[in-house]
């Protein structure tokens, strides 16, 4: 006999359903602070009292460093046997996306046309993710050390190809001086501290592990603060004016074909190369996913005078949402 619907469950069968659609508290979130960003522009704008750039900064340094922690070495060293699963998934991540951004090119037209294909290819240019790829391959029953290792290995790239691309194809201005820069600001924020959390795995990856959930809450309140702070200098300056809600449509409709037709591309070429259905898995999920940790890190480097890094974004934070609930619903298919 069913047990009728009381309102203490009624609040437990939302957040479940909730969270079987790929909305969790993280996406709500986003959205409210686009929301509040839009109200409220100058909370957390360049006029803002509250030094938004500092605390940014020294978040997304602890971000890396966190991350860094929890990557062990003999793990990384163990992945790097299965060399045509990596060779895939990596060749899908900074050559298939970029390569289509780049096809699509002509279809944009001048103006806020082009600004919105340079957001797109910028997403394109992005790394892979870390614990969502892990995560969706897991639940899909598929190889996870080879995901561990192929997530690490892409973030670990993103480091130099997403710079290198954005300076080749959107001329982000990052030459001579302002590259060295650049290379500065990604050393002592990214790439010192990633190093520094891995030389210190072997002592704190038990903490790492034990803090897991709570590190996780922390990238993601630094993702937010760093949205938050990038929306309200786009609204303060009115770069959203240009683009009406159906661009917006449009552009989601976009994100949802450059999904499905990268996982189709990665799928068939590993069924041709003849991977086990766990390799398979790890293809997929590992290859056609976008960081937004990254993105939004790479745009505050990348565009740092420039009130436009909200529409950057945008293109990201949609297909961060989409890619989520799109992988979960596949994740589970392919689980059962």
């Amino acid at each position: 006999m069913s047990q009728p619907i009381t309102p203490a469950s009624t609040p437990n069968r939302f957040v479940t359903l909730l969270v079987r659609a790929g909305l969790d508290w993280f996406l709500l979130a986003l959205i409210g602070v686009v929301a509040l960003a839009y109200f409220q522009p100058g909370l957390g704008s360049k006029a803002s009292p509250v030094p938004w750039k500092t605390i940014t900064t020294v978040g997304v340094a602890l971000v890396f460093f966190f991350y860094g922690l929890k990557l062990s070495v003999e793990k990384l060293r163990a992945g790097m046997r299965n060399w045509r699963l990596h060779t895939l998934v990596q060749l899908a991540t900074f050559g298939l996306f970029p390569a289509l951004a780049l096809l699509a090119r002509p279809f944009f037209g001048a103006e806020k046309g082009d600004l919105l294909w340079q957001s797109i290819f910028f997403l394109c240019a992005l790394p892979s993710t870390v614990s969502t790829s892990v995560v969706m391959v897991s639940i899909a029953g598929g190889n996870l050390l080879a995901a561990i290792f192929n997530a690490s290995v892409s973030s670990l790239l993103g480091i130099l190809l997403t710079p290198l691309f954005t300076s080749w194809f959107l001329h982000t201005g990052t030459g001579g001086s302002q590259l060295w820069r650049l290379a500065g600001q990604l050393l002592w924020q990214v790439v010192l501290p990633v190093g520094a959390g891995i030389l210190l795995n072997s002592r704190f990856s038990v903490f790492a592990e034990r803090q897991k959930a709570r590190l996780r809450i922390f990238d993601q309140v630094t993702i937010l603060l760093i949205v938050f702070t990038a929306f309200c200098d786009s609204f303060a300056e009115g770069i959203f004016s240009r683009y009406q809600p159906a661009d917006v449509v449009k552009l989601s409709a976009g994100m949802v074909g450059l999904y499905l037709v990268v996982f189709g591309v990665i799928w068939s070429a590993s069924r041709t190369l003849g991977f086990s259905r766990a390799d398979q898995v790890v293809a997929v999920f590992c290859g056609s996913k976008k960081s937004l940790v990254h993105g939004s890190v790479m745009a505050s480097l990348l565009f740092p005078a420039s009130a436009a890094t909200g529409l950057i974004l945008l293109p990201l934070m949609l297909y961060h949402a989409l890619q989520i609930i799109l992988a979960s619903s596949m994740a589970q298919y392919l689980g059962r």
